[in-house]
């Protein structure tokens, strides 16, 4: 796995307004010169959140990449927790040695019941627009 170039590539996506600007016109193309997997490549150029927080990319990086393509924050941290549970625990990377493996095995380990989180987010959200 090759998770310093995809930060790499991602740390100078996140600066270069003509790296954005080529990555949007053809994201394949703006990859060339990373030497990067395959999975890494698709995640890339999907872009598939939760797969690349599983790859272990750094959420500072990785929030970046998501305003990018216009993920409203909400949907970015359920992006992530969704690779979690998609993919399983994060890889590699600084969340693969805290053992980070996502916010319900949290949760759990500090004898809350699974969910909750995702339930506040949900009832906040839902306080912020008026629906009931």
């Amino acid at each position: 796995m090759s998770l310093y170039y995809v930060q790499k590539f991602l740390y100078e996506l996140n600066r270069d307004v003509a790296k954005q600007q080529a990555y949007l016109a053809d994201r394949s193309a703006s990859l060339a010169g990373f030497d990067l997997t395959d999975e890494e490549h698709e995640a890339l150029t999907t872009p598939d959140i939760g797969l690349l927080f599983h790859l272990g990319v750094n959420g500072q990086i990785l929030m970046h990449f998501g305003a990018l393509h216009h993920i409203a924050w909400a949907d970015y941290l359920q992006l992530m927790r969704d690779g979690i549970e998609e993919h399983g625990p994060v890889r590699e990377g600084v969340y693969a040695v805290t053992g980070y493996e996502g916010t319900d095995a949290h949760a759990m380990s500090l004898g809350q019941q699974p969910g909750a989180s995702k339930a506040a987010t949900s009832k906040v959200a839902t306080s912020e627009t008026g629906e009931s």
